[in-house]
C-alpha cells in the first residue's frame, strides 16, 4: 500500500508541474524491464529515478538514490539522476571567449558556473520520441540559442536502453544548428549497489582506470594540468575502498580523472565498483575521454529521500563521464566545441553482475 500511495503521489506531482510549466510538454513516468532488471525514468530532465539489482542471493534492491516527489526534483540541489547539460560540471568565472566573443554564462556556483547554469537540461520537460517497455526510451530537447547563455541551438536526444539482462545503455547525441558551441552532456546518478537506503558508500571497493587527474584549485576548477595518482590517494588503478583514504583528502572526492583510453573510436572501461555485502557489482564503458568522481561528500541528512531514506554524507557515488571540466578555458585540454553541422556523441555502457 505504501508504494501504491507513493507513486499516486508521485504522479500526481508530474500532473501539477506539468500543468505549472505551461509549455504544451507534459510531464511523465516511464518503465523499462527486462526480467528482474528494473527502471524508471522522467522526461522532467532526462532523468533516472530507479535501477532495481538482484544481489548474489537474488534479493531486488533499488540501487539509485532519489526523490519520492517530483517537486523535490525540481528544488533539488544535487542533481539526483539528471541529463546534465548544455556543459557539465564548471566553467571558471562564468565566462569563455569563442570565435573571439567571450560568453557571459549564469554564476550558480562561488562565481563559476556548474552544470549549465541556473536551469541546465536536468530542469527541463524532454519529448519522448521512442518508447517501448522492454528495450527503450529516447527524449528530445531543442535548445534555444542564448539558453543560459550558450551560443546556438541545439538538438540533443538521450537514449536510456536495456541490453540483455543486465545492461543498461546511455546514448547521449548533440547537434549544433547554427553556431559553435561547447557542448558536454553528462548522466549524473548516484549509486548505491548495497541500496538507495542502506548507509554511506565507503566500504564498496572501486577500480578506476585512470593513472591521471586535472588537479583543481579552491573553488575546483581545473588549473590546466595533469597530475599523476601514484602516490595520492586518488589511486583508484587497482580496486580500493572508497573510504580507505577519504581522511587524507582536503575535503572529499570530487574529481576529474582523465580516462587511460585504448581506443579513441571504441569503449573504453572506465570504472568497477564493488559491494562486498550484497554481491553487486557495476562495470561502467564509455568513449569519453574523462570521469567525474563524486562521493557525494556534500550530502547532509538529505530529508525526503525515497522509502522515507535520509541521505548522509557519502550515501552514494557518482562516476560521470565527461568531456574534461573547464575546457573551454583550457586550449590544451581535449575540444569540446561543436561546430554547426556536427554530431556531438556520448556512450555509456552499465553492466551489473553479482559475485
Amino acid at each position: 500500500m505504501a508504494k501504491v500511495s507513493m507513486l499516486f503521489s508521485f504522479l500526481l506531482g508530474l500532473v501539477l508541474l506539468s500543468q505549472a510549466h505551461g509549455s504544451g510538454e507534459k510531464i511523465g513516468f516511464y518503465e523499462l524491464r527486462r526480467g528482474d532488471f528494473e527502471m524508471r525514468v522522467t522526461n522532467y530532465g532526462a532523468t533516472v529515478l530507479s535501477v532495481v539489482l538482484p544481489d548474489r542471493n537474488g534479493n531486488l534492491a533499488d540501487v539509485v538514490l532519489g526523490y519520492d516527489s517530483i517537486k523535490s526534483y525540481v528544488n533539488d540541489t544535487t542533481y539526483f539522476g539528471g541529463l546534465i547539460g548544455r556543459v557539465a560540471n564548471r566553467i571558471g568565472h562564468a565566462e569563455f571567449t569563442l570565435d573571439g566573443k567571450t560568453y557571459k554564462l549564469p554564476a550558480n556556483d562561488h562565481g563559476n558556473t556548474l552544470h549549465g547554469g541556473f536551469k541546465g537540461f536536468n530542469n527541463v520537460i524532454w519529448t519522448v520520441t521512442s518508447y517501448k517497455r522492454d528495450s527503450h526510451i529516447t527524449f528530445h530537447y531543442n535548445s534555444y540559442d542564448n539558453e543560459q547563455g550558450f551560443p546556438g541551438k541545439l538538438e540533443v536526444d538521450v537514449t536510456y536502453m536495456l541490453m540483455d539482462t543486465n545492461k543498461l545503455v546511455v546514448k547521449m547525441i548533440a547537434k549544433a544548428i547554427d553556431k559553435d558551441t561547447p557542448v558536454n552532456l553528462a548522466q549524473h546518478t548516484y549509486w548505491n549497489m548495497r541500496g538507495h537506503n542502506t548507509g554511506d558508500v565507503l566500504s564498496h571497493r572501486v577500480q578506476i582506470f585512470a593513472s591521471k587527474i586535472t588537479p583543481v584549485n579552491k573553488k575546483l576548477i581545473p588549473t590546466g594540468k595533469l597530475q599523476s595518482v601514484q602516490g595520492t590517494p586518488y589511486d583508484f588503478r587497482r580496486p580500493k575502498e572508497v573510504g580507505k583514504q577519504i581522511d587524507d583528502l582536503p575535503g572529499l572526492y570530487d574529481i576529474n580523472f582523465a580516462v587511460d583510453r585504448k581506443s579513441k573510436k571504441h569503449l573504453n572501461k572506465v570504472a568497477v565498483v564493488r559491494d562486498p555485502v550484497s554481491g553487486r557489482q557495476m562495470e561502467l564503458w564509455s568513449n569519453q575521454v574523462g570521469v567525474q568522481f563524486y562521493t557525494s561528500g556534500m550530502l547532509n541528512n538529505t530529508v525526503g529521500g525515497k522509502d522515507g531514506a535520509v541521505y548522509k554524507k557519502h550515501a552514494g557515488i557518482a562516476l560521470e563521464t565527461q568531456g574534461f571540466p573547464d575546457s573551454v578555458n583550457h586550449p590544451n585540454f581535449p575540444s569540446q566545441i561543436v561546430r554547426p553541422g556536427q554530431i556531438y556523441q556520448h556512450y555509456m555502457v552499465y553492466r551489473f553482475t553479482a559475485y
